[in-house]
Formats: C-alpha cells, sequence, structure tokens
C-alpha cells in the first residue's frame, strides 16, 4: 500500500498524478487528508481524501509520498500524523518519496546527508547535507526526490518503477504516450 498525504496547498499535479499512476499500475493508494478529508489545493481544487490522519492505515506499507506546493508542504511538515509515518517507513522499509518543496522535510529530519537528491529551485539549501543533482527525479533508496510539477509524471513512473517493475514504469510511460 502506498500513502499519499494531502495537505491544504498541496500541488494538484504532484498528488493526483502520483495517485493516478500508481492505480494504475494496479497499487493500493491510500489519500490521506491532514485534519480532514476534503482538502483545498494549491490551485483551488478541492480533493476528497480516502481517509484522515486519524485512521491512518499502515498493513502492508510500500511507499510514503509526500507532495510539494506551498502551504502544503509546510502543513505537511507540521503534522504529527506525518512525521510519525516518515519514522513508520524507514523502520518498515517503505520509499519515501518527497516532491517539489516536500523534500525539505526530509532535509530537516537529517535524512538526507550524504544522499543524492532534488527539490524545487530555491529549497536547496533545506535539504541539509544532501548531494544536490540536477535531474528531474533522483532515486537514492530509501529516497525518492523530484524536482516539482513538471516532472510529476517522470517521478511516478520511477515510483512504479521501485515498487513494481521498470518493465511496468515503461508500459504504462508507452500507454500514456509520454516521451
Amino acid at each position: 500500500m502506498v500513502l499519499v498525504f494531502l495537505a491544504d496547498g498541496f500541488e494538484e499535479i504532484e498528488a493526483l498524478t502520483v495517485v493516478d499512476v500508481l492505480r494504475r499500475a494496479e497499487l493500493e493508494v491510500v489519500t490521506v487528508g491532514i485534519g480532514d478529508k476534503l482538502i483545498r489545493g494549491a490551485h483551488g481544487i478541492l480533493v476528497g481524501a480516502d481517509t484522515d490522519d486519524g485512521r491512518i492505515p499502515t498493513k502492508d506499507l510500500q511507499a510514503v509520498v509526500l507532495p510539494g506546493g506551498m502551504p502544503g508542504t509546510l502543513h505537511l511538515e507540521k503534522a504529527d500524523a506525518v512525521q510519525r509515518m516518515i519514522e513508520f517507513a524507514l523502520v518498515n522499509g517503505a520509499l519515501i518519496a518527497a516532491i517539489c518543496a516536500a523534500p525539505s522535510i526530509l532535509g530537516h529530519k537529517g535524512l538526507l546527508e550524504n544522499r543524492r537528491a532534488v527539490c524545487f529551485p530555491g529549497f536547496e539549501e533545506e535539504l541539509c547535507g544532501a548531494l544536490l543533482c540536477d535531474q528531474p527525479v533522483v532515486t537514492d533508496l530509501p529516497f525518492v526526490t523530484s524536482k516539482g510539477a513538471g516532472t510529476a509524471m517522470a517521478f511516478a513512473l520511477e515510483l512504479v518503477s521501485q515498487l513494481v517493475s521498470p518493465d511496468m514504469a515503461a508500459k504504462l510511460c508507452a500507454s500514456m504516450q509520454c516521451r
């Protein structure tokens, strides 16, 4: 199961592209609203989460996904449930994926020190000791990081590659007419 966290002000493309692509790969994806099940994105799109942060399933956790966006990233970082699930994922061998400004959450926890990572331009100092890269998506297990909304499809496909297989990611890429 993959948990995708949504907090008011999340970047819609970064969250919903991941949900869509992972579900196409037949992965179980659960969206988790911080504070409520009805969450408003950074561009005013109202999204109904599958559950709220008071009822987070953990059985068979494969990954935790943190979309960026502002102030969504700030709300995610302040949420005890997100902090607990990052720790749970680390202890249980799950992937931790963050895009745009959200890798800063991992940086502030000291998790990216001496690890390859990327983020939205301007947040590099928040990655606290990361080995910064100039790629759209970077995997340094157990972490997958990505630059922003324009890299959301590549980010989602990398998650499929890691969670299912590179072949499944390639098939989805072709079927969705990605370059």
